[in-house]
């Protein structure tokens, strides 16, 4: 039916798309910056190669990417319900799922979804069915598209869902939908009517649930082109470009930053998806002037891993055969790091490697984007302070609740829209100014940022003095059998909190062993690790209040979030609970008294 203009229009303002039918169709892309680019990549000689998936052993094209996602936006159209094709007619929002770890059926989805005009809720496969099933009723998806191995998983939310809350949802498989050839670049069409609403809901990320229940940050529409084009922009991303991609592609990072950003600059985004392995990673990096790899992005804790494996497996090759890895990894032209600042042993031993490069640090949050990085200009500089998370971003507003610290209040043109279902949270979640209350804590020096840590978790009040916890960290780190290190402050009587350290061990270090005298710190000649130690050690290097006074020496790995974060709040009364001088694995030092091993 032929669209009816509005009563009595105003002759000098009447749109276009009042007067002529609606431009869509099977092979007609919705009128927006991001498909436009797309479409022009799609149409590049010789073809622009999109996704490389390392796990599936495929590579495909622009073109292919977009051919695909064109027939899987058809099928997901034919299987929605009226309800659901309404609300999208009507500009409202519609929220889809999608179950898949990194890849191409990923990357095909998510294009999809935003093609359909609805937004997407990314989701990890690896969650059991119940705790899923409460992302998909928070969001009140209409539907999941689920990946070749998540297929039984999202049947089973389907059943779970329709339990619960007596709605039906489909469970829509995405590779049936792929074509075995792409279609001619001519035949794929930009719309010519009214571009999408950039202001509705695009993209979904549920927080990592570190101060409560996970909360699902809307993003707006243009997050996925006007914040993948400004962070391709400030790391100078280009066509020629390749990223390996291992982060989890549910999180902020692995959307934000190393997905749309590339695609949107026309480069590759390799995935290899599953658990982060060093030694793969590492034999991926030497391969880097054969197969064109140019970005690497982490979180503190790959970094880590991957110094350690260099540390304890590649210097004990021979000096020729270490020189390749080495030179692989400044092959790169950038490597960058999120979720919170790199230790600065860590950073000291990149820089080393990198041969004085260093790793571009950042900070950001789920619900604005980026806040400070250091621009891609200044590694290897030697300027930036250590420690610090760079400088706030082009267009950002940032202001320290107390002058040159306090908690960092942010305003960005890539803030989140909305808490789902939550009117609370989101006004509880601004200043009366309308800046975003981050809950962390930093300092300003100069021009530069320096995160001191979250104000609920990493700001330890004890005996009348306010101490970092990330402080106190950092200069563990330094020590050299410290693998991994946890503060948390520790409800006492008398100081009001006392300084816990928990600590992992370094595999061959030839210092300490673990208590049960045996894994990765067993050696003829080594000692346990004792509170004296560790505060003897700190000495020169932290006041004598920041010193801790509890100790627990833990055997293995903490244990951490797929984006990689250390969970103080379910961590810190694990290992130091109230009752802690009952705790036989806990030292404690008291100022008269030797700890109690």
């Amino acid at each position: 039916m032929d669209p009816q203009p509005p009563p009595d229009p105003d002759p000098a303002r009447i749109d276009r798309d009042e007067l002529v039918p609606p431009h869509t169709g099977d092979t007609i892309l919705p009128n927006s910056p991001f498909f436009n680019r797309l479409v022009r990549y799609a149409h590049r000689q010789p073809p622009r190669l999109a996704i490389r998936d390392v796990t599936l052993g495929v590579e495909k094209t622009y073109l292919q990417l977009l051919t695909d996602a064109l027939a899987l936006r058809k099928t997901l159209n034919d299987t929605l319900s009226p309800a659901a094709r309404k609300a999208l007619k009507n500009g409202e929002d519609v929220y889809v799922a999608l179950l898949a770890p990194g890849g191409y059926e990923y990357a095909v989805a998510f294009v999809a979804i935003v093609a359909l005009g609805a937004a997407v809720v990314p989701m990890t496969v690896v969650l059991p069915v119940e705790e899923a099933s409460y992302f998909i009723l928070k969001a009140n998806c209409v539907g999941i598209l689920a990946s070749s191995g998540a297929i039984s998983l999202g049947t089973s939310l389907t059943t779970l869902v329709k339990k619960k809350s007596n709605t039906d949802i489909f469970c829509l498989p995405i590779a049936p939908s792929f074509r075995p050839s792409p279609l001619p670049a001519s035949d794929i069409l930009v719309s010519s009517s009214r571009a999408l609403d950039d202001n509705a809901a695009g993209v979904v990320i549920f927080t990592s649930g570190t101060t409560g229940r996970p909360k699902g940050a809307v993003l707006r529409r243009h997050f996925v082109h006007s914040f993948g084009e400004s962070i391709a922009d400030h790391y100078r991303v280009g066509e020629t470009d390749v990223i390996l991609h291992v982060l989890p592609v549910h999180h902020a990072t692995g959307i934000g930053i190393n997905f749309v950003p590339f695609l949107n600059a026309g480069a590759c985004v390799e995935f290899r998806s599953g658990s982060f392995d060093p030694a793969w990673t590492w034999e991926r990096w030497k391969r880097t002037d054969k197969d064109g790899l140019t970005f690497f992005s982490g979180v503190p804790t790959i970094y880590m891993r991957m110094m350690r494996y260099y540390e304890q497996t590649l210097k004990r090759l021979p000096e020729a055969e270490l020189r390749e890895y080495v030179d692989g990894a400044r092959r790169l032209r950038a490597l960058l790091c999120g979720t919170s600042a790199l230790p600065s042993p860590v950073q000291k031993f990149w820089t080393e490697v990198l041969g004085g490069r260093g790793i571009l640090t950042r900070y950001g949050a789920t619900e604005f984007g980026v806040g400070f990085s250091v621009p891609f200009e200044r590694q290897g500089a030697g300027d930036v302070p250590e420690g610090s998370v760079g400088v706030p971003m082009p267009g950002v507003e940032v202001k320290l609740s107390e002058g040159d610290e306090g908690e960092v209040l942010i305003k960005s043109p890539h803030m989140f829209s909305h808490y789902l279902s939550d009117p609370p949270s989101t006004s509880h979640s601004h200043d009366p100014l309308g800046f975003f209350k981050s809950g962390d804590i930093a300092r300003r020096v100069g021009p530069y940022y320096f995160i001191t840590g979250r104000a609920s978790l990493d700001i330890i009040k004890s005996g009348g003095y306010k101490i970092s916890a990330l402080d106190i960290e950092r200069e563990i780190l330094g020590l050299p059998y410290v693998a991994e290190v946890m503060v948390v402050g520790v409800a006492d009587e008398e100081f009001g909190q006392r300084v816990a350290a928990a600590v992992t061990l370094r595999e061959y270090q030839s210092e300490y062993v673990y208590a049960t005298g045996g894994g990765r710190g067993e050696g003829e000649g080594k000692r346990r690790l004792t509170i004296e130690d560790l505060r003897r050690h700190l000495r020169s290097k932290l006041a004598g209040y920041k010193l801790p006074t509890l100790l627990r020496v833990v055997e293995g790995e903490f244990p951490k979030t797929a984006s990689g974060k250390v969970l103080k709040k379910v961590l810190g009364p694990r290992y130091f609970h109230a009752v802690y001088r009952r705790d036989p694995g806990v030292q404690v030092w008291d100022r008269q008294e030797k700890s109690r091993l």
